[in-house]
Order: structure tokens, then sequence, then C-alpha cells
């Protein structure tokens, strides 16, 4: 850029350029001079290495104390497998059992209402609440029942206000009640589904924000989720249950992680992970090779033990954590031919597709009252299994399944 100006009427601005000698004059009074943009001056490069350093450092100091707390934890393990883990009382607390009106429920009820624990039970079954109520103050226990469905939201959130009002904050909660329904995913109706994830994962939602919020306050509380090893692994006929157990496990683990990093480690959770139980209504007639079906009130005594002593994971019976390693390590052709053998068939005595179709509960035409009238006439022609069926078996013909 070039200004033409006279002697006489240089500028402030053009004196001071002049003065840096950034300006050239010729003899007729023409001065030349040029725009330079000024640049900022460059970090010092050693600012930038100090920050290198330091970054690395602090990334290898982190990865040091992870591993000297991970070494700390293991001998902790170890220690407790050789002496025994400590166990807490239950004396003083006060439970709430889902699905409580039968099967496990009513074992973990019976339970802990010897060791002392003021025990309330959820269930949809009434006369199955009012037979544990019954079975735990023979005991000497003390025992209260509500009908709730927990699916719904709204009425867990009532009958948790009840509870809290008529006895007191809950400071256990089991997470117990489950459906399954054992039919081929394109066998299964819609409505079964939406129940199995109800029931088995959006309802521990649900209980768990009614009464974690008192557990914070007070400082003291577990929640142990009744999962399955259909959490962890897939079997045929059970799509719909193995997803939703999945769920319910990642529910568990990211929980107790939550209430680590928010600082309320007095608040513990526990995540019970059995095969397949007899007589509770749910996998009786289960065709299972290798692993026996365990024995209801083998892990009803194995759940109260896995509370007391705080565990994080229980897996029903303990050599399947082994096996459960084998997925992330070997081929799916290993893990799927494992499993087929494994568990052949999860339901042979399961409903007939033909039986499973969806029927339109909420159509109050004729045309829904004779497809309803036609399917409990199909139902009570089902033959059932020569066996005498189970006290602890619910079969609701507008549902189809079966209820733990």
């Amino acid at each position: 850029m070039v200004k033409n100006i006279n002697n006489n009427n240089i500028t402030a601005e053009d004196e001071q350029i002049l003065a840096n000698g950034h300006a050239q004059t010729n003899g007729n009074g023409v001065v030349h001079h040029h725009e330079e943009a000024v640049a900022p001056a460059p970090a010092p490069a050693a600012d930038g290495w100090r920050q290198v350093l330091w970054n690395s450092w602090d990334a290898f100091a982190d990865v040091a104390w992870f591993i000297i707390c991970c070494i700390g934890y293991i001998l902790q393990d170890l220690y407790y497998i050789a002496f025994g883990y400590p166990e807490k009382e239950l004396n003083t607390d006060i439970a709430l059992i889902t699905g409580g009106g039968n099967g496990l429920g009513r074992l973990l009820a019976e339970r802990l209402g010897k060791m002392g624990t003021k025990v309330i039970i959820w269930d949809i079954n009434k006369k199955g609440i009012a037979e544990t109520v019954e079975i735990v103050e023979e005991a000497g226990g003390y025992c209260k029942g509500y009908v709730v469905d927990i699916s719904k939201k709204e009425e867990v959130y009532k009958a948790a206000d009840i509870i809290r009002e008529e006895v007191g904050d809950i400071t256990m909660l089991i997470n117990n009640a489950g459906v399954v329904s054992g039919l081929h995913l394109l066998d299964t109706p819609d409505h079964l589904i939406e129940r199995s994830f109800n029931v088995n994962v959006m309802a521990h939602f649900w209980t768990t924000k009614a009464f974690l919020p008192k557990m914070i306050e007070n400082d003291r509380g577990h929640i142990a989720t009744i999962a399955s090893l259909a959490g962890h692994v897939g079997i045929s006929k059970l799509v719909d249950y193995c997803a939703s157990k999945f769920a319910a496990v990642g529910f568990d683990e990211a929980l107790r992680l939550e209430l680590e990093v928010l600082g309320h480690t007095n608040i513990r959770t526990t995540c019970i992970c059995p095969f397949f139980i007899q007589a509770t209504g749910m996998f009786d007639d289960v065709n299972a090779r290798w692993v026996p079906t365990l024995n209801p009130n083998d892990v009803a005594d194995r759940v109260i033990s896995a509370i007391r002593k705080n565990e994080k994971l229980a897996v029903i019976p303990g050599f399947l954590k082994i096996l459960l390693s084998f997925k992330w390590t070997f081929p799916w052709g290993c893990v799927g031919g494992l499993l087929k053998r494994l568990v052949p068939d999860a339901s042979p005595h399961g409903l007939p597709s033909s039986i499973a179709a969806p029927v339109p509960l909420s159509s109050n035409n004729a045309k829904s009252a004779a497809h309803i009238a036609a399917l409990d006439a199909e139902l009570s022609s089902v033959t059932l299994p020569a066996k005498p069926p189970s006290m602890l078996i619910q079969r609701t013909p507008s549902l189809g399944e079966r209820v733990l």
C-alpha cells in the first residue's frame, strides 16, 4: 500500500511509522510503507513439554493406583475365601419382597421372618399372600402382604407410601417377581413380551425409585435383584425372558456403580443369577442336561447368605462362573453348541403356539368375546403332563404365562 503525502502534512501515524523505520521517503515527499500483521509470540516449547510430561505422569499414577487397589481387593477376597466373609445381621431390617405370594419369594419371606426381619410382600395373588403371611407368622415372624401389580408404576408408588405410613422405611428391597412365556419368539404374542419386560425389569425401576431416596437419606439399604443365568446367556424359547433378565443384570451393575460414584457406599446391591429352579411354577418341566435343576430351598438359603455377606454377584451353582468365562473366550460355534446341549428345551410342555395367539383384550364386541371363549375352550382341552401340577403354578388363559 502506498501513500502520497506532502512533507508538511505528515500525520502522527506516519511519523510513528517513520520513527519505527518501516517507511521510506523519496525526494518528492512520497512515503512508501508496508502494513505488516503482527503475529502472536509462539508459546515457549518448554511449557508444552511440561504439560505433556505432567499428563503422562498423571496417567501413569492413576494406572499404578488402580493396580494397587486391584491387588488389595484380590488379597481381601482371598482372605475372605479362606476364613469366611463377614455377615451382617438382618433383625433390624424391614424387607420388601415382590412376588412373595409363592415360590422363591415365599421361601425368602419365611427365612427372613425367622431371623427377626419385618417382612412385607407384594403379589397379584391375594390367596398366595394370605398363605405366605400365615406361614411367616406361624414361625414367629412379622409379615404383612399387599396386592400390588408391580408392572404399574402408579400402584407401586401408592403402595410404597402406604408401607411408609403403616410399617416404616424399607431397608431391604428384593426384586423377586418374574414371569416367563416359554414360547418361540414368533409364537409369542406381543402382550406377553411386554408383560415379560414390565415385570422382569421395568418394575425394578419403579420399586427402586420408590424406596431408594429414603435409603440414601438414612444412609442404609440393600437392593437385591433376582435375575437368572439366562441374564448372561441366550436360550431358545426364552428370547423375551433372556432379554429382560439381561436388562435386570445390567440394571443391578449400573445402579451399583452409580451409587459408588455418588458416594452412597452404605447402600449395597446384590444380583442373584441361578440356573433353573424346581417347583417355583416357572421351569418345573424344563429339559436340562449336565447341570441339575436347583432345589428352591437351597437357592433361598444362598440368596440370604449373599445378602448377609454383601456379595455383588451370586451365580448358582457357583461353578457356572467358570463356564460363563468361556463365553467370551471360545468361538460362537463352541458356545452355541454347549448351550443347545445344556438346555435342549426350556419349555417342553409350553402352551401350543395356536393358543398363544394375540387376543384383543381391550375390545368388547361380540367377535372378541367369541375369540376369548374359543381360547378358553382350547385351553381346557390341552393335555397336561402326567405328573400332578405344582400348587405354585399359575396359568392365566388371558396371558398364557407362568408366574413366579
